[in-house]
């Protein structure tokens, strides 16, 4: 075996770590899978003087990450630095010459991954970046590729891991969100700003990146509707409970009459879907095809060894293509996408209200569920003192319709608070 495939890495931090840890310790099995042997001959990193274990012998360690991506003396660009410069600028310049990149960066994929990906065909290389949503979990390729012949009806995924976390901890423990998210800092779990997890940045960027490879349209992170856990409550979590549903942030893509609605926010699940068993920190994604049926694909979404595992899967493939001589594939280029707004959406909603305990109220509330044409299915209450508890599961409604309704019972006379909101993700309901 005497092809040696070079590779520059652009970061060293917890991924790129993992990367190396497994390209040394697989380096046999890797080589017999790649018909190659891989070498990392350059890393480039912000601090070189920054001590750093398991680099490879031999290898440059520079701090020009363009300049380590298009060194003669490199064949495959990894970059596993994140964020979206100088990532991009260092990525956008491989591809210019013709070298093909592996990348786990989902901000950079969800934010130009239509335009890289162009970039990269109009070179004759390819672009690969599995390790881009949901660490180790194979979900990249089987939409891009498995269920290229299949119509792809919706994609749900539970695809932050630190949300995951706290959600379980504050439904098991019935704890409070902002006690489990400092324990979760503590653990480090959750990082100092959690903002690009409880706010839904980091799931957002993976919808857009699913959604594009679901529908082959171009679906940017700013499409996408987002909305965090930090208005989840141990109430709220009590009462789904109560009403046999779990409550986790999902990320959602479906298409409707040739539009796409892309969509995070927290949303209460039966307790018998296989996404409600999803415990912790692990991530899921849930598929429906038309011929194919549902599909579940599970595991560690994060972490050094499950990214870098997805990494190096890249990179054999990358590999095994240049020792081949493989062209790269005429994948058709995305489409625009028509992306469909929130208020289109219907779906079911748990409203949670606290209202005055006295007769006359329900018919009340019903009247403003009606005169937005908002239909309820369920109704439970529970009285304290002077005041009742009130939570009603609609019928299938659209966005703009409830909105309207829970901002007149906002000011309603026998409403004292709307205390929740939480759309229902019942199967084959939402669209």
């Amino acid at each position: 075996m005497d092809r040696v495939v070079r590779v520059a890495l652009l970061g060293a931090g917890t991924v790129g770590a993992g990367v190396l840890r497994i390209l040394r310790d697989n380096a046999d099995a890797v080589a017999d899978r790649a018909g190659t042997r891989i070498e990392v001959t350059r890393v480039a990193v912000r601090d070189p003087s920054r001590p750093r274990e398991g680099l490879p012998a031999g290898a440059e360690v520079v701090t020009d990450p363009v300049a380590a991506a298009t060194a003669s003396d490199v064949d495959v660009v990894v970059e596993v630095m994140g964020g979206l410069e100088p990532a991009g600028s260092a990525i956008a310049a491989a591809l210019g010459a013709g070298r093909p990149v592996v990348t786990a960066n989902k901000a950079l994929i969800a934010d130009r991954g239509p335009a890289l990906a162009e970039l990269a065909r109009a070179n004759g290389t390819t672009l690969h970046y599995e390790a881009a949503v949901a660490g180790a979990i194979p979900i990249i390729r089987p939409l891009r590729e498995s269920l290229a012949g299949d119509r792809v009806t919706r994609v749900v995924g539970i695809l932050n891991g630190t949300t995951n976390h706290i959600l379980t901890r504050m439904s098991e423990d019935g704890a409070d969100f902002a006690d489990v998210l400092a324990d979760a800092q503590a653990a480090g779990f959750a990082e100092a700003d959690p903002s690009a997890d409880v706010d839904g940045h980091d799931a957002a960027a993976k919808t857009a990146i699913l959604a594009t490879l679901a529908y082959g349209a171009a679906v940017h992170d700013a499409d996408v509707h987002r909305e965090g856990i930090r208005g989840i409550t141990a109430a709220d979590l009590r009462v789904a409970s109560r009403l046999g549903y779990v409550i986790k942030l999902l990320g959602i893509a479906n298409e409707v009459d040739g539009r796409i609605g892309v969509r995070v926010h927290p949303a209460m699940l039966p307790a018998d879907h296989p996404l409600a068993s999803v415990r912790g920190v692990f991530n899921a994604v849930y598929v429906e095809a038309d011929a194919t049926g549902p599909l579940m694909f599970y595991g560690r979404g994060a972490g050094a060894l499950p990214t870098g595992a997805a990494v190096v899967g890249d990179l054999v493939v990358t590999a095994r293509d240049l020792v081949r001589g493989a062209s790269a594939g005429e994948e058709a280029p995305p489409r625009p996408a028509d992306i469909r707004p929130i208020d289109a959406l219907r779906t079911q909603y748990c409203v949670r209200l606290e209202v005055d305990d006295r007769p006359g109220v329900l018919a009340e509330v019903a009247r403003v569920f009606g005169a937005h044409d908002v239909s309820i299915a369920q109704v439970w209450q529970d009285g304290v003192d002077d005041a009742a508890e009130l939570v009603l599961i609609t019928h299938r409604a659209r966005e703009a319709d409830l909105r309207a309704t829970v901002d007149e019972l906002g000011s309603a006379a026998p409403v004292r608070r709307v205390a929740g909101v939480v759309r229902v993700e019942a199967e084959a309901l939402a669209g």
